[in-house]
């Protein structure tokens, strides 16, 4: 009788777990993962990764609350946190047929700037990314990029 109580108790264990990581879904621990932003050339190289490589993990840790980025064209555009966000999920996975060049502009305790150059076949993405120390952990605030 034990051990048919004990049977029955690890059946339902399993069965609980399993409903409990079925529930999460494929993927959802990538986006929720953290990411090491610890210095600012840690959150750089990640947001290249994000950028470029079609990175996933940590996207919302990345940025701070009030990142914005403005695109330099023709028609100057600006972009929420929100909708660049959504827009890198959308190309997970996604990487970039470019050369990249990454050249740090200033830097202090507290901040950094950095010139990311994407070279494309046809054309270049100039992004110039300004990264600040919130806590321990530092996140990209803004982005302005260009095209030539």
């Amino acid at each position: 009788m034990k051990t048919l109580v004990k049977t029955f108790a690890a059946a339902a264990l399993i069965a609980v777990s399993t409903f409990a990581m079925a529930a999460e879904g494929p993927g959802s621990k990538s986006a929720k993962a953290n990411v090491n932003l610890s210095t600012a050339d840690f959150a750089l190289d990640h947001y290249v990764a994000v950028t470029t490589e079609g990175e996933s993990a940590g996207i919302e840790q990345l940025f701070a609350e009030d990142f914005n980025q403005k695109i330099q064209a023709s028609n100057a555009q600006s972009n929420s946190r929100s909708a660049v966000i959504k827009s890198l999920k959308k190309q997970k996975g996604e990487k970039l047929n470019c050369t990249v060049n990454t050249d740090i502009i200033e830097e202090s305790a507290d901040y950094m700037v950095a010139k990311v150059t994407l070279k494309f076949e046809d054309f270049t993405k100039t992004d110039l990314v300004t990264l600040v120390r919130e806590g321990n952990n530092w996140k990209v605030s803004k982005s302005i990029n260009s095209y030539k």
